[in-house]
Order: structure tokens, then C-alpha cells, then sequence
């Protein structure tokens, strides 16, 4: 059974209009959310030539955003996968391309541009785009996204980076300094965690405003599995305010949110197996 969905106008009463992920529903807004929600998945493949003349091609899918305490859509996140053409990994496996930052940099600014196109920030909901780490990192980074962002007509306030790439070899001190300088941006920011209790309380160091983890590999089906994965999110809401599951299945909704998920972005049915 898909998690409910509050009619318009019934967001709650702790809602923060200077939070891009807290915002009041109007009607047009519902009936938009509500007609993404039940239109077939749609996705965006771009090509792109490598540093070393190599090419990939880039999909970015859209799912909708769930607040799980009020129980209303709230926006749209951007999956995105990377692939050699021909069909395989670009960043994994034995036959993966060696993608140099600059490569990653160009893919972050090319989604940024393609992935736009695949929510409306108008409507005042929230977008929520993958950068790498190695592109934030810099301050070259930063700004190319930040040019880019500017060739559009988006509010910046609503549109979220999540942060992607987040190793152990990776300083906190970092992390803290790339967020402040989004921030300056007027752009939330959303730091991916591994789903594990090491990379969690590593990335709480930075006092993340969100953490998201993803469950697309995490057991959820019986008690014992959901046992380990609502540790997971009792030890990222300690350490951050808003929680964000992806690819929550739709019957562990309640539970997640009572465990202390604030959003999901739920499994397709077809994805959920017995």
C-alpha cells in the first residue's frame, strides 16, 4: 500500500518557509505533485566525449520527494547513472573509464543544466541534483556550477546539491568549508552517506543540515533486516535534522519516519521483491 499523501493545504503546523525542504502546498501545487506521482517514470540520457577521448553516456531519473511527517510530496530528486556507451559502468567494475576531475566537473554542470528540465521549481517544491565531491571541493567547481545555475531561471533557494562520493579519506574540515561556500549560493545542501554507522557519524562531524542514505542494498523486508536499518536512521537523525531515505519501500514508510526519517524517496513497486 503507497504511503498517503495529506490533500492540499494540510502540511502541518511547524512549517518553515525559509526551509527548502518545509513548504506549504497550494492547490496547483498538489495537482502538479500529484500528476508527476502518477505519470509513468521518465528519465534524460545525454552523451559526453571524456578528457581521454572516451565517451559515456549520463541518465538522470526523477522521483518524488516524500515528507514522511506531514505526508505530502515536497519535491523531486535526480538519480544519476554513468555509463560507457555500449552499456557499462563507467565507475565501476573491471572495465570502468578513468574519469578525470575535470570529467566529473563537466557531468555536474551537464546535469545541473538537463536535470532542471526534469523538475519545475516554479511550483515552489524543492529540486534535489547530485554533484561529485570533486567538483564542491574546489573553488573552480563551485563556480562552474554556480554559472551554470545562473543561465537559468531557478530559484536558487529551492534547488538542494546532494553531495555524492563522500569516502572515508575525506576530511570533515572539508566538507564543512565546500557547504558554506553552496550555502553562500543560497543552495541547500545534502551530504550522501553510505549506509553504515562509521560514515554517518563521520559525516555528523559537519553538522549536515540533511544526510540522505540510500537503502537500495539495505534488507528491509523482515524484522531482524529492518532492526539494523532503523539503526541506521536513529544514528543519522542524531546527527542531522532532516533524513533522507532513498529507495525506501513504500510498507516501511511508517516505520522510517518513526525511527526518524523526515523524507523518502520510495521504490518503485517493481523494484520491491518478496
Amino acid at each position: 500500500m503507497p504511503y498517503p499523501v495529506l490533500p492540499p493545504g494540510q502540511p502541518g503546523a511547524d512549517y518553515d518557509p525559509n526551509d527548502p525542504l518545509d513548504f506549504r502546498p497550494g492547490d496547483a501545487i498538489a495537482d502538479y505533485l500529484s500528476e508527476a506521482h502518477h505519470a509513468p517514470p521518465r528519465s534524460l540520457t545525454f552523451p559526453l566525449m571524456t578528457a581521454q577521448r572516451r565517451s559515456v553516456s549520463i541518465t538522470l531519473r526523477p522521483a518524488m520527494v516524500f515528507d514522511l511527517q506531514r505526508r505530502c510530496l515536497v519535491g523531486t530528486r535526480i538519480a544519476r547513472s554513468v555509463r560507457r556507451v555500449g552499456g557499462e559502468s563507467a565507475l565501476h567494475g573491471n572495465q570502468r573509464i578513468r574519469l578525470e576531475p575535470m570529467d566529473f566537473q563537466r557531468i555536474d554542470v551537464e546535469t545541473l543544466k538537463h536535470g532542471l528540465g526534469l523538475f519545475d521549481l516554479s511550483t515552489g517544491g524543492a529540486g534535489i541534483l547530485p554533484a561529485f565531491w570533486s567538483t564542491v571541493a574546489t573553488t573552480r567547481g563551485r563556480f562552474s556550477l554556480l554559472y551554470a545555475g545562473l543561465q537559468t531561471d531557478a530559484d536558487p533557494g529551492r534547488l538542494l546539491v546532494e553531495i555524492m562520493g563522500l569516502g572515508p579519506g575525506i576530511g570533515v574540515e572539508g566538507v564543512v568549508n565546500a557547504c558554506e561556500h553552496i550555502q553562500a549560493q543560497r543552495r541547500g545542501v545534502v551530504l550522501h552517506a553510505a549506509p553504515d554507522l562509521a560514515s554517518i557519524a563521520r559525516l555528523g562531524l559537519a553538522r549536515p543540515n540533511c544526510l540522505s542514505l540510500d537503502f537500495a542494498s539495505v534488507a528491509t523486508r523482515n524484522l531482524g533486516d529492518w532492526a539494523e536499518a532503523e539503526r541506521l536512521i536513529v544514528a543519522a537523525r542524531k546527527v542531522a535534522p532532516h533524513v533522507l531515505i532513498a529507495h525506501l519501500s513504500p510498507e516501511r514508510g511508517e516505520a522510517a519516519a518513526a525511527a526518524g526519517a523526515t523524507h523518502a524517496v520510495f521504490a518503485p513497486l517493481s523494484d520491491i521483491k518478496a
